[in-house]
C-alpha cells in the first residue's frame, strides 16, 4: 500500500518537528540532508533505523520534546544490550489507549467484559497497555501481572474471567493447568488475545481447545507505542494495523527494497502522531506480508499483516544453510502425533555443527521410528538431518512469558 497524501503530510511534520528538537533522528536527518517530505520518492529517501541505532541514543536521546512534557517512560528488555528508554508524552498513552481499546473492540471485547491481564507491568510495555485500553473501553480489568498461576486460576474461576491476555507460551501453560484440574465447565472465557511472541496452528488449536475461547493475535513493540497497534480480526486473516498512527513498510531485509503487497519480507514500521519518540522508517525484524485484496469484516483503510513468521536476525547458519525456526516448526506441524512444543539446539562437536530438535509427543507412538520419520522430513525441508530426540508431553518447559526455542551453544 502506497503512503497515502495525508500520511506524507503526518511525516512531513514528524521530520520537521526532529530536526527542530535535534534528538538523536534530528541529527540523523541532517546528516542525510533530508529537510521535509513532500512526494512518495522524499519518503523513500529517509533513512531506515534500527533498535541498535536507538540504544546509541540512551538514556533520553529519543526525546523531541521538553522533559517537562514527557509523563512516562518505557524501555525495551536490555537483554542483548544497552536497553532503549522511550519517552511518552500525555498525548502518546492517550494515543496508545485509543488504539488499544480499538483492538479489544476489533476482538468483539465489550464494556460487560472482565479482562484478565497476565503480561508484565513495569517498564515493559504490555501490561499497562492492556490495562490502559481494557479501561478506555469501559471493560473490568483484572490487573494480574505475570506469574502465580494458582492465584491466575483462582481468579479466572472466582471473577468469571471473559478474556485472558498473555503470551502464547502462558496462555498454553494455563490451558494445560484447566485440563489437567478439570476446570473447563468452571471457567467462563470466551476471548483470548495473545502477543508477543508467535504461535504455530498447533498451539493455536491446542490452547482454543482446552479454553473455549476465539483466539486474536496483537502486535505491536515497545518502540512503537507497545502492543496494540494493530490486531486479528474475527475472520481470523491477518492483523490490521492502524495506519492513522502509524505508516506500514514490507522491505527486502538484504536489500531494503520496498516489496509490493504479498510479498514476505521484514517490517518497517513510522510513526505519523508519536510526540515523545517519533520514529522514521523503524526497521523491526519481524518477517511477514501485506496481505493483499479486502477484508471480510470491512476494516480496509487499516491493512493486514500476515502471521509473524519470525525474525530476520533469528536466523541460524549451520552446514551453510540458513534456517528458521518457523521452518522447523512447519515441519513437527504436519505430525498429528506431536505437540506444539518443541526445542532446537545447536551444538559444535568433533569438528561440525550440529542440530538436535527435541519434541513433545501427545499419543502412544514409536519414538524411533518417529524421531526417524521427523529427521527424514526436516532433511527435506532444509537440506540436511539433524538428531531427533522424541520426549514425553510435558518434558519441555513452559513459560510464564515467552518461550525460549532455540539455544546456540556451539560458542559458549
Amino acid at each position: 500500500m502506497q503512503i497515502s497524501d495525508t500520511q506524507l503530510k503526518q511525516v512531513d511534520t514528524q521530520v520537521k518537528r526532529l530536526l527542530q528538537s535535534d534528538n538523536f533522528y534530528g541529527k540523523r536527518l541532517k546528516e542525510a540532508g533530508i529537510s521535509g517530505v513532500s512526494s512518495v520518492e522524499d519518503f523513500l529517501a529517509l533513512p531506515f533505523s534500527e533498535k541498535e541505532d536507538l540504544r546509541h541514543a540512551y538514556p533520553l536521546g529519543l526525546a523531541a520534546v521538553p522533559e517537562d512534557q514527557i509523563v512516562r517512560i518505557h524501555s525495551s528488555s536490555g537483554t542483548t544490550g544497552t536497553p532503549v528508554i522511550v519517552p511518552y508524552t500525555q498525548k502518546d498513552v492517550d494515543d496508545w489507549a485509543i488504539q488499544f481499546a480499538r483492538c479489544y473492540e476489533m476482538a468483539g471485547v465489550t464494556p460487560q467484559d472482565r479482562v484478565q491481564i497476565t503480561p508484565g507491568y513495569g517498564l515493559w510495555t504490555a501490561g499497562i497497555g492492556f490495562q490502559a485500553g481494557c479501561e478506555r473501553l469501559g471493560a473490568m480489568a483484572i490487573p494480574m501481572g505475570p506469574g502465580n498461576t494458582e492465584k491466575q486460576l483462582q481468579f479466572m474461576v472466582d471473577m468469571k474471567s471473559t478474556v485472558f491476555c498473555a503470551t502464547a507460551s502462558y496462555a498454553l501453560l494455563i490451558a494445560e493447568e484447566v485440563e489437567r484440574r478439570g476446570l473447563r465447565d468452571k471457567i467462563c472465557l470466551r476471548k483470548l488475545i495473545t502477543g508477543s511472541e508467535r504461535a504455530g496452528e498447533k498451539i493455536r488449536k491446542r490452547i482454543c481447545d482446552a479454553l473455549g475461547v476465539e483466539y486474536y493475535d496483537i502486535y505491536g513493540l515497545t518502540e512503537v507505542y507497545g502492543p496494540g497497534i494493530g490486531i486479528s480480526c474475527e475472520h481470523g486473516h491477518g492483523m490490521h494495523v492502524w495506519s492513522d498512527y502509524v505508516y506500514l513498510e514490507i522491505i527486502d531485509p538484504k536489500t531494503g527494497e520496498v516489496l509490493p503487497d504479498g510479498e514476505w519480507g521484514e517490517i518497517v514500521l513510522t510513526t505519523l502522531v508519536k510526540e515523545g519518540a517519533p520514529l522514521i522508517r523503524f526497521r523491526t525484524h519481524d518477517l511477514s506480508r501485506i496481505i493483499p485484496g479486502e477484508c471480510a469484516c470491512g476494516h480496509n483503510e487499516h491493512p493486514r499483516i500476515d502471521t509473524i513468521t519470525g525474525r530476520s536476525d533469528d536466523m541460524m547458519k549451520i552446514h551453510g544453510v540458513n534456517v528458521f525456526p518457523a521452518q522447523i516448526e512447519e515441519v513437527l506441524a504436519t505430525f498429528p502425533e506431536l505437540s506444539s512444543e518443541y526445542q532446537i539446539r545447536l551444538s559444535h562437536l568433533d569438528g561440525r555443527d550440529w542440530m538436535r530438535i527435541y519434541v513433545e509427543t501427545n499419543g502412544s507412538v514409536d519414538w524411533a521410528d518417529m524421531s526417524k520419520a521427523v529427521a527424514r522430513r526436516v532433511k527435506h525441508k532444509i537440506g540436511f538431518t539433524p538428531l531427533v530426540k522424541i520426549v514425553e508431553l510435558g518434558m519441555l518447559p513452559r513459560s510464564e512469558k515467552k518461550t525460549k526455542r532455540v539455544f546456540d551453544e556451539r560458542y559458549d
